[in-house]
This record gives C-alpha cells, sequence and structure tokens, in this order.
C-alpha cells in the first residue's frame, strides 16, 4: 500500500455516515468507510452487523465493524437463550482495518447450531455496544446430508441496491432455503462500476440506487475499496443474510477491477493510479478486512484454501485471479491460471480427500469463452485442437486426476452472469486424458445479466442446461438473476439452479462413483 494511502483516522473517522433523502448516503467530515444512518451517541456501534465464514468440525470465523476503536466481544452457545454460554475476548477494532475484527470461535461441538453475540467494548471499558446475534452451524463429522448454495457477482454493471424493489431480494430467497453454508464465487464487489441515484431504462422505467461517495467513483484508495464492502452491507437483505448463513469466500475481478491480471498497466481516464498491482494490494486488504476469512487457513495467507464439511463434502476454493499470465498472453503456447504451486496443490488435496463428493469452488469456468476485447480473459482460448494458452495448466490438473483416480468431482462457479450446466467428457474433447465431470455455473446475484458465452471445445463441453437473458446488461428486475444449491449424501449430489426467487429452473442428480 502507498504510504499516501495509508491515512491515520482518528476515532471520528470510523463514525457512520449520513442519509439524505433515503437514496444518497453522505459523510460528515472526516468519515470513513460508508456506513448506516444512526445518531450520535457515546456508546460504540456495530454498523454493518456481522457474519461468519470457514467453518469447520470445531469453529468458526466471526466478524464484525464498529464505527470508533473498541474492544471487539463474542458470546457464544449452543442455546439460542445463550444460558451456558462463553466469552471469546477478540480484538481491538482500530482504524488500522477501518474498524473491522475477525475472531475465531473454537472449541466448539461438531455438528451443532451455534448462536454468537457481538459486542464492541469502548476502549475505556465503561460501555459497550447494543449486541448483534447472530448463528452458523459446525461442519459435522460423519456423513450427514450437506445443502449449501454458491454463486457471486453483486452490485454490478450499474445496478446496485434498489429500494424500490426491496434492496437484493436474491439473499432472502438464499436464506429461504436454510443452507448449512453459503460459497461466494466471486465479483464480491463492483470496485470498478460506479453507481448513479437513477437509471432510465430503454423502456422508460426508472430503476433507483442507494449511493455512498465510494460508490460514485472507481475505486483506488483503501478506504474507497473498503467503501465497497461497506455498501453491499447496506442492504438487509445480504446483512441478515450474513447473519444466518457462514461464508466460503473467494475472489475474482470486479474486487479490484475488471479482467486485471498481475502487472497490469490501465490505459483508462478514471484511474490515476494505473498500476494494478498497487490497487491490488489495497483490494487485498480491504477483501480480507471485510470478509470472514480465515487468514490462518490459506496456503500462502492469500486465497486458496480447503475445508471439510463431514464426511461427504470437502471444498476446495481456488484463486484464478493473483498467479494468473497476463490476458496478452499468446493463445497458442502454454499458459497460466493457477500457478504451480496452487495446480499441485489442488491435485495432491483432491488425492488426499476421503470425502465423498469433492467440491472444486472455481471463480472462472473451464469451458467458455470470456474475451478481453481480443485477448482472453479466462481460461479457455477460444481454439479448437488440444489445450494451450492457460487450457495447457487445467490440462494437467484434469489428467494427474484420473492417474490418480480421483473421483466425484463437481466444479462450481460464477463470473459470467448466466446460469448453466456443462458436462465434460473425453469423448467429444481434443485430449482425452480425463475423467468426464460436471461444471455447473451460476449468478449473478445482484447485477446485470449477459450471455451466454461460447464453448471452447477442447475438454468436450456440452451446454445441458442454459437460463440466459436476451439482451446484455438486463437489469436484476427482469428475471436472470441466479444461485445454485446443492444438497450432498453419501451416495447422491443433486444440484439445483435457482431463479431470484428460489424457484428451480433445472436440477441434476449424480452418483457417487
Amino acid at each position: 500500500m502507498a504510504g499516501q494511502n495509508r491515512r491515520l483516522e482518528t476515532a471520528h473517522d470510523l463514525r457512520p455516515s449520513h442519509v439524505v433523502q433515503g437514496r444518497r448516503i453522505r459523510h460528515g467530515r472526516g468519515a470513513g468507510a460508508s456506513g448506516i444512518s444512526l445518531a450520535k451517541t457515546d456508546r460504540p456501534i456495530l454498523t454493518h452487523g456481522v457474519q461468519s465464514g470457514d467453518v469447520t468440525w470445531d469453529g468458526g470465523i466471526v466478524w464484525t465493524r464498529a464505527d470508533r476503536p473498541s474492544r471487539m466481544l463474542v458470546e457464544v452457545s449452543n442455546d439460542p437463550k445463550f444460558r451456558f454460554s462463553r466469552r471469546v475476548r477478540g480484538p481491538l477494532l482500530t482504524p488500522e482495518t477501518g474498524g473491522t475484527g475477525h475472531v475465531r470461535v473454537s472449541h466448539l461441538l461438531p455438528g451443532r447450531p451455534v448462536y454468537y453475540r457481538v459486542t464492541a467494548e469502548d476502549i475505556s471499558g465503561r460501555t459497550c455496544s447494543e449486541a448483534v446475534t447472530g448463528s452458523f452451524t459446525t461442519a459435522p463429522l460423519g456423513r450427514d446430508e450437506v445443502r449449501f448454495v454458491w454463486s457471486g457477482d453483486v452490485a454490478g454493471q450499474g445496478w446496485g441496491i434498489n429500494p424500490d424493489m426491496g434492496g437484493m431480494p436474491i439473499f432472502k430467497a438464499m436464506a429461504d432455503r436454510r443452507p448449512d453454508f453459503f460459497i461466494h464465487s466471486g465479483d464480491s464487489v463492483y470496485s470498478d462500476n460506479p453507481l448513479k441515484e437513477t437509471v432510465v431504462l430503454p423502456d422508460g422505467r426508472i430503476w433507483r440506487n442507494v449511493v455512498t461517495p465510494e460508490k460514485s467513483k472507481v475505486a483506488e484508495t483503501l478506504d474507497e475499496y473498503r467503501g465497497q464492502f461497506a455498501y453491499n452491507l447496506l442492504d438487509e437483505n445480504l446483512k441478515r443474510f450474513a447473519a444466518q448463513v457462514p461464508m466460503f469466500a473467494q475472489w475474482d475481478d470486479h474486487e479490484v477491477t475488471n479482467n486485471w491480471y498481475p502487472g497490469e498497466i490501465l490505459d483508462l481516464p478514471q484511474y490515476t493510479e494505473k498500476r494494478v498491482d498497487v490497487l491490488a494490494q489495497r483490494a487485498f486488504q480491504a477483501f480480507h478486512e471485510w470478509m470472514p476469512i480465515d487468514r490462518h487457513a490459506a496456503v500462502d495467507g492469500r486465497v486458496y484454501r480447503k475445508f471439510s464439511y463431514g464426511r461427504n463434502v470437502e471444498i476446495f476454493v481456488l484463486d484464478m485471479r493473483t498467479y494468473k499470465d497476463k490476458n496478452t498472453s499468446p493463445k497458442d503456447k502454454p499458459g497460466v491460471i493457477l500457478g504451480a504451486a496452487q495446480a499441485k496443490w489442488l491435485v495432491t488435496e483432491l488425492a488426499r480427500s476421503t470425502a465423498t463428493w469433492k467440491i472444486i469452488a472455481a471463480d472462472l469456468p473451464i469451458g467458455l469463452t470470456v474475451p478481453d476485447g481480443t485477448d482472453i480473459e479466462g481460461v479457455a482460448n477460444g481454439l479448437p485442437g488440444a489445450p494451450n494458452g492457460r487450457e495447457h495448466e487445467i490440462a494437467w490438473v484434469l489428467s494427474e486426476l484420473k492417474k490418480r483416480r480421483v473421483k466425484n468431482t463437481v466444479w462450481l462457479t460464477a463470473d459470467v452472469h448466466y446460469t448453466a450446466a456443462h458436462h465434460y467428457s473425453p469423448d467429444r474433447a481434443a485430449v482425452g486424458d480425463f475423467d468426464p465431470f460436471w461444471e455447473f455455473v451460476s449468478g449473478p446475484l445482484h447485477s446485470g445479466a449477459f450471455g451466454p458465452n461460447k464453448l471452447d471445445p477442447t475438454f468436450g463441453p456440452e451446454a445441458v442446461f442454459v437460463h440466459a437473458p436476451p439482451a446484455a446488461n438486463t437489469t436484476p428486475l427482469d428475471g436472470f438473476q441466479h444461485f445454485g444449491e446443492v444438497q450432498a449424501t453419501r451416495g447422491e449430489l443433486t444440484v439445483w439452479l435457482r431463479d431470484a426467487t428460489g424457484a428451480s429452473l433445472w436440477s441434476k442428480t449424480l452418483r457417487a462413483a
């Protein structure tokens, strides 16, 4: 992080913003990342609710944010009335982290509901904030049924929190499915997509956005990146969902800027900071401050990591952004999407896994061509024939999994802003050294809808189901927002592709090999 952007904030800087006419949220003098409209008080205030994530069989990460320097305290119980509870003393919530804090609560019972109550204690120890409660379920140890949801892409393409449609209602639909956890497949924020208060749609309808200063321009400073995450938690649907459902989060491109890759230099006039590596460092800090991630679980302290959820399910969270080569790299020579260390880690850990179902959470689809102008943003290089470009690395992974007899892998992703089911088979492929597998695509959660993208034939994909809009950047008003749901048992795994109301558009049941 550049020194001129590491601004030392005062206690006042952590206080929440001011709401004007219910649409634009403005800051008072010296305000930091976006907050909510609250009266001034001598007690600390938890401004953005609570979240949990990276749950294991004996605990999980609990997150919150306070409006001023204070101590995070978490009360934990297996009882919703907090009888027989215990208190966990968390970190100081200070300007150094934008007022956010994480604490891992542990020594819990496996496969049990956990209720937590978070307060912020004033630095003097004389007063505390009002408590905010949340819950999650620890991972089971046995072969219990597991149910979870996944999707990505929040508040992009100019479509933010719209009070006329109740904010971002898809999060209520996901909560209604009562999942054990949520895999956030990336584009958790759109740091490069400023919002306007109103947008006139082609048919004359008016779209209204809640807008904050940080969402009124592209993010460049650390505080502006923090403000992207703060903005999404202004939505009550998302805030309630986050308090009820633990998350496994990954990032993609829009957490930084569209289609970014390491070493890129921007030529966009809206950016004064052109070095993507500088922007990515700030975005990375904000991402880890605002998402309930266990930094210690990541292999290199960054994003890719794995979690067991009972004997039926193990989740492998990938990072297909940080280690990729340039989008301008040749399409007909071997390329990089995971990096050698992550690719080896993925194969090794999948081979070691004893879970029935091995869920590979990818932030980019394998067989869909995702262009970046005339260059390539995603895995597929858009060319028939043997794997090349970034396909070369995926081909090695798939080949190694066959050699090591790794069965029952399922790939889940988002990114392309529509939902689809893809079956990959060596019988249709240019390369035959892999076992057939499924890739399920879902999204967007609340962004412009696009698609469908063209399938690259290299790995023999077949689009078994597609639900995409008739026009690019279709708004969330028009029925093309999606999430996916998975139910796994020892013998079967069922996938549903659902719309924003929770209605099933398509489903498929896989049987374990």
